[in-house]
């Protein structure tokens, strides 16, 4: 794909979600893209920010990107990033985890301790200050509302659902009403940021043959809700 000419990384930082940017997690280019692949490749195709999958940056200082970074997503807790939820042991010990690094989220989803409204409201109690990285297709995947739990968001990923199937294309009949979903945020005053995903993870039964293409098609359907 060519795309218009590379030019140095933003002077800015990424826009508020009142700014309406809406960025990209970086899983949507492959497990094997590197960061400044999946960043050059996010800002050709008109994202304000890509979300990183921090356990696959390389050692050391993070690398350039022409875009900024959103979010830090990773397997364990990281300061100022997202971490994905506990799946094995006591709900004390997912406690005692997510208390143990200060200002992280953790993003709830299915086969984890938490995957359900009333588990994930239970944790930011147990956990002072925790936030949470609200995926709308897993919240809805878990069957529930999203907006059950968005008072509790620091970052939002937004992807098409139904129970039991966490990734729909926009087009295809799903449970996200996207248009009451944004103005739930707004009412509630959220300025984090926005970030669509969709992800190709055979090992994992999660099949999908185009991803870039279904966050490309998301991202054409929110911006005119943002005012965009």
């Amino acid at each position: 794909m060519t795309g218009p000419p590379e030019a140095g990384p933003p002077e800015a930082g990424p826009p508020e979600a009142g700014g309406r940017g809406i960025g990209v997690v970086s899983i949507a280019f492959g497990v094997g893209c590197p960061a400044p692949e999946a960043a050059r490749r996010a800002r050709q195709l008109g994202f304000d920010h890509i979300d990183l999958g921090a356990d696959r940056l390389p050692e050391g200082p993070e690398p350039p990107l022409v875009l900024p970074v959103g979010d830090r997503i990773g397997s364990r807790p990281r300061t100022g990033g997202t971490c994905r939820p506990p799946r094995h042991g006591s709900w004390e010990e997912g406690v005692a985890l997510l208390r143990s690094v200060p200002d992280i989220r953790v993003e709830p989803g299915p086969a984890s301790l938490l995957d359900s409204a009333a588990a994930v409201r239970a944790m930011c109690e147990a956990v002072p200050g925790l936030r949470i990285t609200l995926d709308t297709g897993w919240a809805v995947c878990c069957g529930y509302d999203p907006m059950e739990v968005a008072d509790l968001a620091g970052h939002v990923q937004l992807r098409q659902a139904r129970p039991g199937h966490p990734q729909l294309h926009p087009d295809e009949p799903g449970d996200v009403d996207f248009d009451a979903f944004l103005a739930g945020l707004a009412g509630l005053g959220y300025q984090g940021l926005l970030s669509v995903e969709y992800f190709d993870l055979p090992d994992l039964g999660l099949p999908l043959d185009d991803p870039v293409g279904h966050c490309v098609a998301l991202a054409g359907r929110l911006r005119p809700m943002l005012g965009g």
